[in-house]
Protein backbone atom coordinates (compact mmCIF):
# COMPACT_ATOMS: atom_id res chain seq x y z
CA UNK A 1 0.00 0.00 0.00
CA UNK A 2 1.38 3.70 -0.61
CA UNK A 3 2.98 5.07 2.44
CA UNK A 4 1.72 8.47 0.97
CA UNK A 5 -1.49 8.55 0.59
CA UNK A 6 -3.77 10.91 -2.39
CA UNK A 7 -6.76 10.49 0.05
CA UNK A 8 -6.18 10.59 4.04
CA UNK A 9 -9.56 8.88 4.80
CA UNK A 10 -9.03 6.28 2.09
CA UNK A 11 -5.46 5.73 3.95
CA UNK A 12 -6.68 5.15 7.56
CA UNK A 13 -9.17 2.77 6.40
CA UNK A 14 -6.78 0.63 4.59
CA UNK A 15 -4.58 0.99 7.62
CA UNK A 16 -7.72 0.20 9.47
CA UNK A 17 -7.75 -3.56 8.46
CA UNK A 18 -4.05 -4.32 8.64
CA UNK A 19 -4.51 -5.94 12.44
CA UNK A 20 -7.11 -7.99 11.24
CA UNK A 21 -4.70 -9.47 7.99
CA UNK A 22 -1.35 -9.60 9.93
CA UNK A 23 -2.95 -11.63 12.44
CA UNK A 24 -3.93 -13.84 9.48
CA UNK A 25 -0.67 -13.89 7.97
CA UNK A 26 -1.22 -11.26 5.22
CA UNK A 27 2.55 -9.32 5.16
CA UNK A 28 1.82 -5.58 5.04
CA UNK A 29 4.22 -3.60 3.01
CA UNK A 30 3.78 0.20 2.57
CA UNK A 31 5.79 1.99 -0.25
CA UNK A 32 7.93 4.37 1.72
CA UNK A 33 9.58 7.00 -1.25
CA UNK A 34 5.71 8.60 -2.57
CA UNK A 35 2.41 7.11 -3.34
CA UNK A 36 2.08 4.55 -5.59
CA UNK A 37 -1.15 3.13 -7.19
CA UNK A 38 -0.41 0.24 -9.05
CA UNK A 39 -2.64 -3.01 -8.85
CA UNK A 40 -0.77 -6.20 -9.57
CA UNK A 41 -0.97 -10.01 -8.86
CA UNK A 42 1.58 -12.72 -9.33
CA UNK A 43 0.34 -16.12 -8.34
CA UNK A 44 3.05 -19.58 -8.74
CA UNK A 45 5.16 -17.63 -11.33
CA UNK A 46 2.83 -18.78 -14.11
CA UNK A 47 0.05 -15.77 -13.88
CA UNK A 48 -0.47 -12.68 -13.07
CA UNK A 49 -3.33 -9.53 -13.39
CA UNK A 50 -2.29 -5.93 -13.76
CA UNK A 51 -4.65 -3.21 -14.32
CA UNK A 52 -6.87 -0.75 -12.51
CA UNK A 53 -8.63 -3.19 -10.31
CA UNK A 54 -9.08 -2.94 -6.76
CA UNK A 55 -10.57 -5.44 -4.74
CA UNK A 56 -13.60 -4.35 -3.89
CA UNK A 57 -17.58 -4.06 -5.14
CA UNK A 58 -16.69 -0.90 -6.81
CA UNK A 59 -14.24 -1.30 -8.51
CA UNK A 60 -15.31 -5.33 -9.87
CA UNK A 61 -19.23 -4.49 -9.98
CA UNK A 62 -19.80 -0.80 -10.17
CA UNK A 63 -16.45 0.49 -12.44
CA UNK A 64 -16.06 -1.86 -14.51
CA UNK A 65 -11.76 -1.15 -13.76
CA UNK A 66 -9.87 -3.27 -16.41
CA UNK A 67 -6.94 -5.90 -16.11
CA UNK A 68 -4.95 -7.44 -18.07
CA UNK A 69 -4.94 -11.46 -17.25
CA UNK A 70 -1.27 -12.79 -18.29
CA UNK A 71 -0.79 -16.98 -18.35
CA UNK A 72 2.71 -18.92 -19.12
CA UNK A 73 4.34 -15.63 -20.77
CA UNK A 74 7.46 -13.72 -19.91
CA UNK A 75 6.05 -11.09 -18.91
CA UNK A 76 4.90 -12.84 -15.70
CA UNK A 77 8.29 -12.87 -14.43
CA UNK A 78 9.28 -9.00 -15.18
CA UNK A 79 6.02 -8.09 -13.05
CA UNK A 80 7.32 -10.33 -10.51
CA UNK A 81 10.83 -8.87 -10.95
CA UNK A 82 9.02 -5.23 -10.78
CA UNK A 83 6.94 -6.65 -7.54
CA UNK A 84 9.93 -7.45 -5.50
CA UNK A 85 12.44 -4.62 -7.16
CA UNK A 86 9.13 -2.22 -5.13
CA UNK A 87 8.72 -4.32 -2.30
CA UNK A 88 12.58 -3.67 -1.48
CA UNK A 89 11.56 0.27 -1.07
CA UNK A 90 9.08 -0.39 0.83
CA UNK A 91 8.36 -0.95 4.98
CA UNK A 92 7.45 -3.54 6.74
CA UNK A 93 4.34 -3.37 8.87
CA UNK A 94 4.24 -5.43 11.64
CA UNK A 95 1.31 -5.99 14.99
CA UNK A 96 3.53 -4.49 16.73
CA UNK A 97 3.39 -1.04 14.44
CA UNK A 98 -0.56 -1.37 14.92
CA UNK A 99 -0.47 -1.39 18.53
CA UNK A 100 1.44 1.98 18.48
CA UNK A 101 -0.96 3.91 16.75
CA UNK A 102 -2.07 6.57 18.39
CA UNK A 103 -5.87 5.81 20.81
CA UNK A 104 -7.46 8.74 18.69
CA UNK A 105 -6.07 7.82 15.26
CA UNK A 106 -7.06 4.38 16.08
CA UNK A 107 -10.89 5.20 16.95
CA UNK A 108 -10.81 7.77 13.91
CA UNK A 109 -9.97 4.73 11.82
CA UNK A 110 -12.84 2.34 13.25
CA UNK A 111 -15.57 5.17 12.81
CA UNK A 112 -14.28 5.64 8.60
CA UNK A 113 -13.97 1.89 8.09
CA UNK A 114 -17.86 1.84 8.71
CA UNK A 115 -18.09 3.83 5.32
CA UNK A 116 -15.77 1.45 3.58
CA UNK A 117 -18.16 -0.69 1.40
CA UNK A 118 -19.42 3.70 0.13
CA UNK A 119 -15.83 4.16 -0.76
Amino acid sequence: TPHVPDKWYVHLITQAYYPTLLKYGVKIYEYEPGFIHSKTVVSDDIQCIVGTINFDFRSLYHHFECGVFMYETDAVAQVKKDFLETQGRCKEITLEDCRQVPLGKRILRGILRFFAPLM
